[in-house]
């Protein structure tokens, strides 16, 4: 039986390509392909697993390209780079700066092959940064999209960065005022008589915080999207990619009905599309936290909880598809406020608001 000498052990052959160590009994893979050798542990004692295993690597390296064999790492960054270019600026600007990382700070450098990549190498990378989770999010999608590209073109059978898991994310702390800041901030936005813009940056904050949508939401909103007699205003969610309806609630249609007044149907409601300097100008003259446009629609929200809502009408008014779950998540600290005060009216009396169902089982 053909034997491969070792320092401590012996390699016993014990079929094609299948080799065992005398020292452990764990058997070992030893292949040629396109003329060069390649051995790998196979990490089982167990013969039947072994030779599964076998298949499974022959087969592996059967798919990969032998003619990319030599790529690096700086080159592997350089192709990334190139397919990601579609994206939006932002995210292409952070993923630059990620990729700039990878080739700048790599543990062995980025002239390495990648074939010979580990994923401690990956591990070293990472823990040569300080950052919070979401930052170190960011990283870990980054990385694993990047060798996640050689799998696909069969440069690497495995990703050496498939390990990773994402960090869980701290809760901010979210800025949201209260209904009387709003109403405040909204007065003295409009009581700027030297800003040419005062008017239309208070009807616009003033629709964020009444209405609950999102600035790119109100932004592209037109004159169709409005319906005043049906009650209703069309919009479209940017994150999601997604169409959906919200009612025009009683506290928002005398702000719609002038903005709506002469206006062609395919006309913008808004003449802006961002209130931001307004909205940082008004926090700073009445003393109160540097609140943002998103702050306004988490306003919404918190009001509605408060008011009694339902947590699910309130999801469908965000264009959520969940239920309410996420907004559960988000606001639990409004609920339990919420949920105490619906405990009051579990009593052994009958509440003045509950109507009698003609019918009613006893």
């Amino acid at each position: 039986m053909r034997t491969l000498q070792s320092k401590i052990g012996v390699f016993e052959k014990v079929g094609e390509c299948l080799y065992r160590y005398s020292r452990n009994g764990v058997y070992y893979a030893r292949i040629k392909a396109d003329g060069k050798e390649i051995k790998r542990s196979l990490e089982t004692t167990d013969r039947a697993l072994a030779q599964r295993k076998l298949r499974v690597f022959r087969d592996e390296q059967r798919q990969i390209d032998r003619s990319q064999g030599k790529l690096t790492l700086a080159e592997l960054c350089d192709r990334y780079l190139k397919t990601v270019q579609h994206q939006k600026p932002k995210t292409v600007e952070r993923k630059t700066f990620i990729v700039g990382r990878i080739k700048t700070d790599w543990p062995t450098g980025k002239l390495t092959q990648i074939g010979k990549i580990k994923p401690s190498d990956v591990d070293l990378w990472l823990s040569r940064y300080r950052f919070g989770s979401a930052s170190r999010n960011l990283h870990i999608s980054c990385v694993k999209e990047l060798f996640n590209s050689a799998v696909r073109d069969h440069i690497i059978t495995a990703s050496p960065a498939a390990h990773l898991r994402s960090a869980k994310r701290e809760k901010p702390i979210r800025l949201t005022p209260t209904f009387e800041q709003f109403k405040a901030i909204i007065a003295d936005v409009r009581a700027q008589q030297f800003n040419a813009d005062a008017r239309d940056s208070a009807d616009f904050l003033e629709f964020l915080g009444l209405c609950g949508l999102g600035q790119a939401e109100a932004g592209s909103l037109t004159r169709a999207d409005v319906d005043l007699a049906a009650g209703q205003i069309i919009t479209y969610r940017h994150k999601t990619s997604t169409g959906f309806a919200i009612p025009i609630f009683p506290q928002i249609r005398e702000l719609l009905e002038r903005l709506c007044e002469g206006k062609m149907h395919n006309a913008r409601m808004f003449k802006i599309s961002d209130a931001k300097k307004a909205l940082t100008g008004a926090c700073r003259r009445l003393g109160y936290p540097p609140f943002s446009q998103r702050s306004l629609r988490r306003m919404f929200i918190v009001r509605a909880i408060e008011r009694g809502v339902d947590v699910k009408v309130i999801a469908e008014w965000q264009g959520h598809k969940d239920g309410g779950k996420l907004i559960l998540d988000t606001y639990s600290h409004v609920n339990r406020v919420h949920s105490h005060r619906m405990a009051q009216l579990m009593t052994d009396e009958e509440p003045e608001n509950v109507l009698a169902l003609e019918g009613a089982l006893a």
